[in-house]
C-alpha cells in the first residue's frame, strides 16, 4: 500500500480532493437549498418563533392583568370584610342598648305594678281597719251600754241616746292616748 506522500508525488489525484465536478454542483444544490430554505422555512420559523413570543407576552400580560384584578378584588373584599364587621358591632351594640332598654323597661313596669299592688294592699288593709274600727266601736258601744246600764241600775233603750254616750265614751278614749 502506497503512502498519501507517495501518491502526491506521483501526481496521483487526492482521495479526499472531490473532484471540481463534484464541487461545482455540490455548491449549486447546497446553495439552492439555502435559498429554498431561506425564502419558505426560515419565514415559517418567524412566524412561528412570533406567535410563540406573542403567546408568552399575552400570557404575562393576561397574568399581570388577572393578578392587578386580584389584587383589586382583594382590596373590595378586605373592605367589605371591615364594612361588615362594623356592621356587626354597630348591631350588638343597638342590641345591647336595646335589651337594656327593655330590661329597664320592665323594671320600670315592675315597680309601677309593685307600687300599684302596694296602693291596693294599703286601701285594703286601711278599708279593713275602718271597718275594723267601726265593729270595735259598735262591740265597744254594745258593751259599754250594758255596762252603764248595770251600774245607773236603768235601761238604756234609746237607740239614739246610747249612740251618743258611746261616741262621747270612745271620743274621750281616742283624746286621752
Amino acid at each position: 500500500m502506497r503512502t498519501y506522500i507517495e501518491l502526491a508525488a506521483a501526481g496521483a489525484p487526492n482521495p479526499l480532493m472531490p473532484a471540481t465536478a463534484e464541487i461545482i454542483a455540490g455548491s449549486i444544490a447546497f446553495l439552492l437549498l439555502f435559498l429554498v430554505m431561506r425564502s419558505k422555512v426560515v419565514p415559517m420559523f418567524e412566524k412561528a418563533y412570533a406567535e410563540r413570543t406573542a403567546a408568552i407576552e399575552g400570557g404575562i400580560a393576561k397574568a399581570e392583568v388577572a393578578q392587578a384584578e386580584a389584587k383589586v378584588a382583594l382590596e373590595e373584599y378586605t373592605k367589605q370584610l371591615a364594612t361588615a364587621q362594623d356592621q356587626a358591632s354597630t348591631l350588638r351594640e343597638e342590641a345591647r342598648a336595646a335589651g337594656a332598654a327593655i330590661i329597664e323597661e320592665m323594671r320600670a313596669k315592675a315597680q309601677e305594678d309593685a307600687a300599684r299592688i302596694t296602693a291596693a294592699a294599703h286601701a285594703s288593709i286601711e278599708a279593713e281597719r275602718a271597718q275594723a274600727v267601726i265593729s270595735l266601736r259598735n262591740e265597744v258601744g254594745a258593751l259599754a251600754v250594758e255596762l252603764a246600764s248595770k251600774i245607773v241600775g236603768e235601761a238604756l233603750d234609746d237607740q239614739a241616746r246610747q249612740s251618743r254616750v258611746v261616741d262621747r265614751f270612745l271620743d274621750d278614749l281616742e283624746k286621752s292616748k
